[in-house]
């Protein structure tokens, strides 16, 4: 008579066998050991954890990061000559290494959980090793060059932090369940005072982490400043071709407070917006002006630059993956933009009361308006009938002067100085990167009357965190997304985020508690063995084909009687 094992015996072997040779290519019976892990596997399973752990922080550094890919990609252009968007294969390389290392840290954990030994393939060492040294040149390749973009780690965390700690807390409090078992199956005291202890100091300096997070989101209700302005950066270029007329005309419909731009000065002296230094990225210089086409903007009059497209470029390689959004209309639209002229944007602001902020860039050497270029901008600026009051004027070449010419004029700084020595200026504004001022700054600046502007604002959490921090003004590409943002994404006062911390910690720890005390009954309970695992464990570890045919012959003849 043969004796048929219950079908759950079967189901548990058949998910062993996938776990034990997904893992480590071990899918025969007599293959799965239930002895201790040898010491280089135990390498390479704290190489498999700081993998990672790196890859969870180089994954979330490009998630937040991404209210920065456009000056990311900018900045690859100014570089290489080529507009191109770099942060597709870096995300697309990211999402891919880190859902296989977290695929590994599953089943590594799995394997732990079922008392299985750690044997990871050597397929798998490749995989490991190639996203550790592709991580790690990511790291240095961004510190190296864009370093500055590491700011946004901290900040982020001011919006994210709360929220990343009970995250934290659920996770650590879950693997309770599998440091438990360990535990209890453990014969050493020596490695259960180990392990106990190192998971408990874990858990303990997480309860205690709240103690060192700190947001201007956790504020009283009644603290909060009114609602920061949005001042259009280029207009509204993820609507429309940036610095173009169509693009302000956007961002005003977006109910903007105001319209920032980049200027530069013709060969005739007409201002003229341009991000640029040349003209291949935003017109079709290459097809009207080839021989020109690396030549400096400035170096081209007024009537040439017009007779440009500056629309078509936009849609071709749709820089904010938003032209597929757009009407037929409004494509219709941004393929006809020329190049806009400084008076041109200040006509289209001044009926609507809208403040302009410009960030004016000196010509060449060889360039007509060399020594001009202040007088220039500031006659543009007279004849084109806005109100002194409207403009934010940010060059500090001949700042005497122009106060003299135009004493209405906001006098803005775009270098961090102390309050003291921006009013001994003249100076009520400053216009920094958001990176350049923290909640303490922008505090001390309110309280001295400065007023400050941030850029580039596009997210709704770094926007939120700015709210909250007391900004009175940001400067955004992304004003279409901010005008959705009435209230911040969050905001709680001390003594609320104190009650859900406290509620979280006690929470957790009563269930730490359960599962250990339940682990422990459990083991106790059990006084069965398991002659597979005397017999695997009683084999030699470099086992020949004879050895694993007897190992067979010897499980599987328990089965038939």
């Amino acid at each position: 008579m043969v004796k048929h094992q219950p079908l759950q015996v079967y189901e548990r072997q058949l998910c062993l066998s996938c776990l034990t040779g997904i893992y480590g290519c071990r899918w025969k019976r007599y293959q799965r050991s239930h002895d201790d892990t040898t010491k280089w596997e135990v390498l390479w399973s704290l190489i498999l954890f700081f993998t990672f752990s790196l890859l969870l922080v180089w994954f979330y550094f490009w998630w937040e990061a991404h209210n920065d890919y456009n000056e990311f990609n900018w900045f690859l252009y100014n570089r290489s000559g080529e507009w191109s968007d770099g942060t597709v294969p870096i995300l697309a390389s990211t999402a891919a290494g880190f859902t296989y290392i977290t695929f590994l840290m599953v089943l590594a954990l799995c394997h732990i959980a079922v008392g299985q030994q750690l044997n990871l393939h050597w397929m798998h060492k490749i995989g490991v090793t190639a996203a550790l040294l592709t991580t790690a040149i990511g790291f240095i390749s961004v510190n190296q060059t864009w370093g500055e973009e590491w700011a946004v780690i901290p900040i982020s965390l001011q919006a994210t932090g709360p929220f990343l700690h009970l995250g934290a807390l659920v996770a650590v409090t879950a693997l309770a369940w599998l440091v438990a078992g360990q535990v209890a199956r453990a014969e050493k005291t020596r490695f259960q005072a180990v392990v106990l202890l190192l998971y408990l100091s874990v858990l303990l300096g997480l309860y205690m982490v709240p103690l060192s997070i700190t947001s201007p989101c956790i504020m009283d209700h009644t603290h909060l400043t009114p609602r920061p302005d949005v001042i259009g950066h280029q207009g509204a270029p993820m609507l429309a071709p940036e610095n173009t007329l169509l693009s302000f005309q956007r961002a005003l419909q977006m109910n903007v407070s105001g319209l920032e731009a980049d200027v530069a000065i013709s060969f005739d002296g007409v201002p003229f917006l341009m991000r640029d230094r040349n003209l291949r990225r935003t017109t079709d210089v290459e097809k009207v002006f080839p021989d020109r086409q690396l030549n400096d903007a400035s170096f081209f009059n007024w009537t040439d630059l017009h007779s440009l497209n500056a629309g078509q470029w936009f849609l071709k390689d749709d820089p904010f993956w938003t032209v597929r959004s757009m009407s037929q209309r409004e494509l219709s639209l941004a393929a006809n933009q020329s190049v806009c002229s400084l008076e041109q944007m200040l006509r289209l602001a001044a009926p609507h009361n809208r403040t302009v902020v410009f960030n004016l860039r000196r010509p060449p050497p060889r360039h007509p308006s060399y020594h001009s270029w202040v007088n220039d901008t500031l006659k543009v600026i007279r004849l084109s009938g806005i109100p002194q009051h409207l403009v934010m004027w940010t060059p500090d070449w001949d700042r005497g002067q122009v106060r003299q010419v135009a004493p209405g004029m906001q006098q803005t700084s775009i270098e961090k100085q102390r309050p003291q020595d921006l009013h001994q200026q003249g100076i009520s504004r400053v216009l920094l990167r958001y990176n350049q001022a923290s909640p303490h700054d922008i505090r001390e600046f309110s309280r001295s009357n400065v007023s400050v502007t941030l850029y580039t604002v596009n997210q709704p959490w770094l926007y939120s965190v700015l709210w909250c921090s007391g900004v009175s003004s940001v400067s955004s590409e992304a004003p279409n997304i901010l005008k959705k943002v009435p209230y911040p994404i969050w905001l709680m006062s001390p003594d609320e985020y104190c009650l859900i911390w406290v509620i979280a910690d006690l929470i957790s720890f009563a269930i730490v508690i359960g599962i250990f005390v339940f682990q422990k009954w459990k083991m106790s309970g059990m006084h069965s063995y398991n002659p597979e695992q005397i017999m695997l464990s009683a084999a030699v570890r470099r086992s020949s084909r004879d050895v694993n045919i007897m190992k067979e012959k010897l499980i599987f003849s328990g089965q038939s009687q």
